[in-house]
C-alpha cells in the first residue's frame, strides 16, 4: 500500500482552527456551520454541439468492467458508455432504459421486455441473450462481481423470449428492479464477453456497449477517450460532443487550476472549500445537486477499540461535526445523526418521512463525557489507524480532525496517507483493509429507498466492511425487502433507521449536496448524484 504514516498529537479544535478560517456562516443554532446554497435541478439547454468534451477525473477507473464498477471514479465514465436495463433520473426516480417494458408479474418474478433496434457499438443488435450473459455474470463466482449483494436473492436468469426475459427470485425482492438502474443493470454484448475473457473492460479489452459513446483508447494512468456513437437508439440523448476525454488528475490542486485556465471544460467530486475561488475565477460555475450521500466513517475493524459501540459513540461525540462542516466543506452541508438523508426518504408519506429523523439519537459535542466513556470502558491508549489519501481538502480534515479528536479523549491515532486508487480498493479488497480501522467514505445510494443502505450493513454483506453484526437489524431488514408495496416497506424501514441511529456500526458525519462545475463554454447537465448512472455527458453541448 506504500503507507505514509504521520502521528497526529493535536487537539480537536486546533485541527479545525487551521483550517476553517475562510469559511462564512449562512445559519444560525444547529448547524450553524452551515453556508447558504441552492439545489438546482437542471442546467440550461445547450445551444449547439462540441468538438470536444473534456472532463477531469479524480482517479483513475479501477474498471470499465461492469461488475467491479463500484465507486465515483469508475461509473462518472462507465455510465456513458454502458446502459442499465432500467435509467435512473436525477430525481431518483426509474424509468424504461435497454427495457421498455418491466413487470412484477408475481411476487418472485421480474420480466423484462427488452427494447428492439438497439445497436451496440461494433454495429451487433442487442437481443435477449446479451441480457441473460450480462446479468448472470453477477452470479458466477469466478467473476466476484461487487454487485453480487444485488443478485442474492436471485434463482435464475432465462431468455423467455426474443426480446424478453424473466428473473425469479427465491423471495420477493423489492429492490431488485429498482437496482437494475445502476452498474447492477448495466448490459453488454455477450459475444464481446466471451471474446474478451478476463480482458474485458481494461485498457486492452475495452468494452461494447449501447450508450451515446463508444471507447476507444485508455491511456493508463492519463485518460480515456470516447468517440460520439453515430448509431445510438435514443434519438433525446444523442450525444452534442463529437468527442469525450477523462483526463485523470489525481493531484487535487493540479485539478483546480486546470478547472480554472479552461484547460479542462468541468468535473464532479470538486472540493467543497474551493467553491468560492472557482465561481470568482470566472472560468465557469459551481452548481449543486441532489445528493443521496452521507459523509461518513467506515468501522473496518471489529477487533480493534472501535468494535465496541460505546467508544464509537465517544469518537463521534468527540468530533466537532458542525466544525468539520465548515473545515471540510466550506460549510456547504450540515451534521447528520443518520447514515440515510431525507433526498433517499422523498417518496415516503411525510409523517413517515418525518418519523425518520424526528427521534434519533443526537452525538453532540462533548470532550468531557466522551473522554469519559474511554476510560469507563478501559481503552484508554488504545490505537486506532486511520487511512485517507489525497483526493481533496475533505479528506485531509477529516483523518485529521478525527485523528485529533481521538487523541483528545485518551486513544491514539495514527494516519496512513495511501494513493487514490490504492484508496479505491478499501471499497472492494479485504487484505488492502488490514491495518486500517478507519476511513471516510462518501456513500452515496444508487436507488431512491433507504433499505439499499440498510442492506450492505446486513451480517456477511460484501459492504459490510467492519462485519457488523445485528440479528434484529438483518431480521428487520430482510423482512423489509420482501414488502413490495413501497409506503408498507419505507414505514418497516423506520425500524433499521432506529437501530444505525443507535448502534452506529459506520460513524456519521454530515451531508452535503453533489458538486458539478462547468466552464462558460459548457451547458446541459443536470447536477444530482444520478450522473453515476446517467449518460450525463451526452446532454452538455456549447453554450
Amino acid at each position: 500500500m506504500n503507507a505514509k504514516t504521520l502521528k497526529i498529537v493535536l487537539t480537536a479544535g486546533a485541527v479545525l482552527a487551521t483550517v476553517s478560517c475562510s469559511a462564512s456562516s449562512g445559519v444560525t443554532g444547529d448547524n450553524a456551520s452551515a453556508t447558504d446554497y441552492e439545489i438546482t435541478v437542471d442546467t440550461a439547454a445547450p445551444v449547439g454541439e462540441l468538438d470536444k468534451l473534456t472532463f477531469s477525473t479524480y482517479a483513475e477507473p479501477f474498471s470499465l468492467d461492469y461488475a467491479y464498477a463500484f465507486d465515483y471514479a469508475d461509473n462518472q465514465v462507465l455510465a456513458n458508455v454502458c446502459e442499465s436495463l432500467v435509467r435512473l433520473n436525477d430525481d431518483m426516480s426509474i424509468s424504461e432504459g435497454l427495457a421498455e417494458k418491466y413487470e412484477n408479474r408475481t411476487p418472485n418474478t421480474w420480466v423484462y421486455t427488452i427494447r428492439q433496434g438497439v445497436k451496440f457499438h461494433d454495429g451487433t443488435t442487442l437481443n435477449a441473450d446479451d441480457v441473460v450473459a450480462s446479468m448472470n455474470r453477477h452470479l458466477d463466482p469466478a467473476v466476484g462481481s461487487f454487485w453480487y449483494s444485488v443478485y442474492q436473492n436471485v434463482e435464475s436468469i432465462k431468455k423467455t423470449g426474443p426480446f424478453e426475459v424473466t428473473v425469479t427470485s427465491k423471495v420477493p425482492d423489492a429492490l431488485f428492479n429498482e437496482s437494475m438502474s445502476g452498474a447492477a443493470g448495466v448490459i453488454d454484448s455477450a459475444s464481446m464477453l466471451k471474446q474478451t475473457g478476463l480482458d474485458y473492460g481494461n485498457a486492452k479489452g475495452g468494452v461494447n456497449c449501447t450508450g451515446p459513446f463508444e471507447f476507444k483508447k485508455w491511456q493508463s494512468g492519463e485518460k480515456l477517450t470516447f468517440a460520439r456513437f453515430e448509431d445510438y437508439w435514443d434519438s433525446d440523448l444523442k450525444a452534442k460532443a463529437k468527442e469525450l476525454e477523462f483526463v485523470v488528475m489525481t493531484d487535487p490542486v493540479a485539478r483546480l487550476n486546470a478547472l480554472k485556465s479552461g484547460e479542462i471544460d468541468g468535473g464532479w467530486m470538486l472540493p467543497a472549500t474551493a467553491v468560492d475561488d472557482l465561481n470568482a475565477s470566472g472560468a465557469g460555475k459551481v452548481y449543486f445537486g441532489l445528493n443521496t450521500a452521507v459523509q461518513s466513517l467506515v468501522v473496518s475493524n471489529p477487533d480493534g477499540p472501535l468494535g465496541n459501540p460505546m467508544v464509537r459513540k465517544a469518537l463521534l461525540m468527540a468530533l466537532d461535526r458542525d466544525g468539520l462542516v465548515k473545515a471540510a466543506e466550506g460549510g456547504y452541508g450540515k451534521r447528520s445523526n443518520s447514515l440515510t438523508n431525507e433526498a433517499v426518504w422523498t417518496h415516503a408519506e411525510a409523517g413517515t418521512k418525518e418519523a425518520a429523523f424526528k427521534n434519533l439519537v443526537d452525538y453532540p459535542y462533548d470532550v468531557g463525557e466522551a473522554a469519559k466513556i474511554i476510560k469507563d470502558e478501559g481503552v484508554e491508549g488504545q490505537e486506532i489507524s486511520i487511512t485517507t489519501a489525497p483526493i481533496g481538502n475533505n479528506f485531509a480534515v477529516i483523518a485529521q480532525a478525527t485523528a485529533a479528536a481521538a487523541e483528545s479523549i485518551g486513544l491514539k491515532a495514527t494516519i496512513n496517507t495511501v494513493t487514490p486508487n490504492a484508496y479505491t480498493s478499501l471499497f472492494s479488497d479485504p487484505e488492502a483493509r488490514k491495518g486500517t480501522d478507519l476511513y471516510y467514505t462518501s456513500w452515496y445510494l444508487s436507488v431512491g429507498d433507504p433499505q439499499e443502505m440498510f442492506s450492505i450493513l446486513r451480517t456477511g454483506d460484501f459492504s459490510n466492511y467492519g462485519n457488523w453484526s445485528d440479528p434484529v437489524f438483518d431480521k428487520s431488514v430482510n423482512a423489509a425487502l420482501q414488502t413490495m408495496d413501497q409506503q408498507e416497506r419505507f414505514t418497516k424501514s423506520l425500524e433499521a433507521q432506529k437501530i444505525l441511529n443507535e448502534q452506529i456500526p459506520w460513524l456519521p458525519l454530515y451531508e452535503s449536496p453533489n458538486i458539478l462545475w462547468m466552464s462558460n463554454k459548457i451547458t446541459g447537465a443536470s447536477p444530482s448524484i444520478n450522473f453515476l448512472y446517467y449518460p450525463w455527458a451526452a446532454e452538455i453541448g456549447a453554450k
